[in-house]
C-alpha cells in the first residue's frame, strides 16, 4: 500500500522534507510518525496511514513534494501488499489529514478554491451566479461551513479593497512594482546557492508586504537599565532554585504591558476593510526569535495575568522549541505587539518593521556603560537603545513620544515586589 502526503491544512499544498524516519524493511504502525515536513506554517510529523514493512521510500531530506505525492510503500502485516478496504483507507486518510491540519494550523482565506462542494442555499446560490462569483472562494461562516449573504457581502469587499490596494500600490506613474530580474552572477565570479527555505519565503514575502503597505515611523530613545540588572543579580538565584533563568526579558514584558494600558492604541490593529481600529483587550506579546532558518515569533498569551516567575519558565520553553523547530502555527499566532531584542548580539538603535496586522514593535539595542548627569553628577549607567516602530495610519508621533517616555519610565522604576518570588 502506499502512504501518501495527505491534506496539510487550508492554503498550504505542499512542503520541503527535512526528515525521515523511517527506512526500508522498518515495521511501522498506522498513525506513526515517519517523516517531518516544513511549510510555511511550520514542521508537522507526518503519519503513516498503514501498519505493516517498508517496501520502498520515495523522498529524501530536501524534497518539495505536494499532497498526494507517494512518500512511502508498505507491505501491510502478513507480507504481501493488498488494497486496504475503501472505507477504512478513507477513514484513515482523513485521521493522518485532520492530525496534519491542527499542526500545521489553518490559513483559510476567501480567494483560495477549495475542493469541497460549497454548502449554499439556492437563493444564495442564484445569488452568486448572478454576481459571476465561484462559491468555492468564498469561506462559509455558518455551522459546517455553509455560506450565507454576509460571506457573499465580505468576499466582495475583500474583492474591492484588494482592487484599491493594487491601484495606490501599482498603478500610478512610477509606482508600478519592478519585474524580478535574474542574474548570472556567475560571470563575475564563484558562487554557491542554497534554496530558500520555506520559513525565509514567508519571511520574505510578509516583511515586504509590511514595507509596502504599513505607514511606518520609528520613534527612537534609551532606557537606564541599571535598576533592571540589579534586581536579575538581585533575585537570579532564587528563580535558578525554581530551575528557570531570571532575564531582563521577564521585566520588559511586564514593562511593556504596564505602558499599553496606558496607550492602548500600540495593542491594535487596523481592519482595513470596514475602516476600523480593532482596539485588543488582551495583552499576547510576540517574541522575535533567532534560530537556524530565520526569525520566528512565538507568541506569549496573556502576560498581563503571569507572574515574573510563569513568563520566564514560558520564555525558555517557547524559544527552545522555536530553535528546535517544534512551535506550532497556533503558537505564532494572535498577537497584539512584538518585541524584538538584539542585545545579546549587540548593536544598538535599529528599524524593526511592524509584524502586521499588528501595529507596533519595539526594538532593543545592547546596553552600554555611559556617563550620565543624575542630579548634577555624573554617573556610570547601563544605557539601553530603544526603537518603537508604529503604523502612522493608526498613531501619530505625539502617542508614540508619549509611550516612549511611559515606557522608559515603568523600565527604570520596576518594583521590586513584582520580582520576588
Amino acid at each position: 500500500m502506499d502512504v501518501k502526503l495527505p491534506k496539510l491544512g487550508e492554503g498550504a499544498d505542499s512542503g520541503v522534507v527535512v526528515n525521515v524516519f523511517v527506512k526500508e524493511g522498518d515495521t511501522v504502525a498506522k498513525g506513526q510518525a515517519i517523516l517531518e515536513l516544513e511549510n510555511e506554517k511550520a514542521v508537522a510529523s507526518i503519519p503513516s496511514t498503514a501498519s505493516g514493512t517498508v517496501a520502498a521510500i520515495f523522498v529524501k531530506n530536501g524534497d518539495r513534494v505536494s499532497v498526494g505525492a507517494k512518500l512511502i510503500s508498505v507491505n501491510e502485516t502478513g507480507g504481501t501488499p493488498t488494497a486496504a478496504p475503501a472505507v477504512a483507507a478513507k477513514s484513515a486518510t482523513k485521521k493522518a489529514a485532520t492530525s496534519v491540519e491542527e499542526e500545521m494550523g489553518e490559513a483559510d482565506e476567501d480567494g483560495e478554491i477549495s475542493n469541497a462542494e460549497p454548502v449554499a442555499s439556492p437563493s444564495v446560490r442564484k445569488m452568486a451566479r448572478e454576481l459571476g462569483i465561484d462559491l468555492r472562494k468564498v469561506r462559509g461562516s455558518e455551522s459546517g461551513g455553509r455560506i450565507v449573504v454576509g460571506d457573499l457581502r465580505h468576499y466582495i469587499q475583500r474583492l474591492i479593497s484588494a482592487a484599491a490596494k493594487a491601484k495606490t500600490s501599482g498603478g500610478g506613474i512610477g509606482m508600478r512594482p519592478a519585474v524580478a530580474e535574474r542574474i548570472d552572477f556567475s560571470q563575475f565570479g564563484p558562487v554557491s546557492k542554497k534554496p530558500m527555505s520555506p520559513l525565509r519565503q514567508v519571511i520574505s514575502r510578509r516583511m515586504t508586504e509590511s514595507w509596502s503597505s504599513v505607514a511606518r515611523v520609528t520613534q527612537f530613545d534609551e532606557a537606564d537599565f541599571t535598576r533592571l540588572n540589579e534586581l536579575r543579580k538581585k533575585f537570579g538565584a532564587a528563580y535558578e532554585k525554581k530551575g528557570v533563568k531570571l532575564t531582563l526579558t521577564p521585566l520588559i514584558l511586564k514593562s511593556v504591558v504596564e505602558t499599553l494600558k496606558k496607550h492602548p492604541i500600540f495593542n491594535s490593529s487596523l481592519d482595513e476593510v470596514a475602516n476600523e481600529i480593532v482596539i485588543k483587550e488582551y495583552f499576547h506579546l510576540g517574541i522575535a526569535v533567532d534560530t537556524e532558518l530565520g526569525l520566528m515569533v512565538p507568541v506569549i498569551r496573556d502576560v498581563d495575568k503571569k507572574s515574573i516567575l510563569d513568563l520566564a519558565k514560558e520564555l525558555e520553553q517557547l524559544a527552545a522549541k522555536a530553535r528546535d523547530r517544534k512551535i506550532s502555527g497556533d503558537e505564532m499566532k494572535g498577537g497584539s505587539f512584538t518585541i524584538s531584542n538584539q542585545g545579546a548580539i549587540g548593536g544598538g538603535h535599529f528599524t524593526p518593521i511592524v509584524n502586521k496586522p499588528e501595529v507596533a514593535i519595539l526594538g532593543l539595542g545592547r546596553g552600554a556603560m555611559k556617563a550620565v548627569v543624575r542630579d548634577g553628577k555624573i554617573e556610570a549607567r547601563m544605557m539601553t537603545p530603544l526603537a518603537l516602530s508604529y503604523d502612522h495610519r493608526v498613531a501619530d508621533g505625539a502617542n508614540a513620544a508619549r509611550f516612549v517616555l511611559d515606557l522608559v519610565s515603568a523600565l527604570e522604576n520596576f518594583k521590586e515586589d513584582g520580582v520576588k518570588i
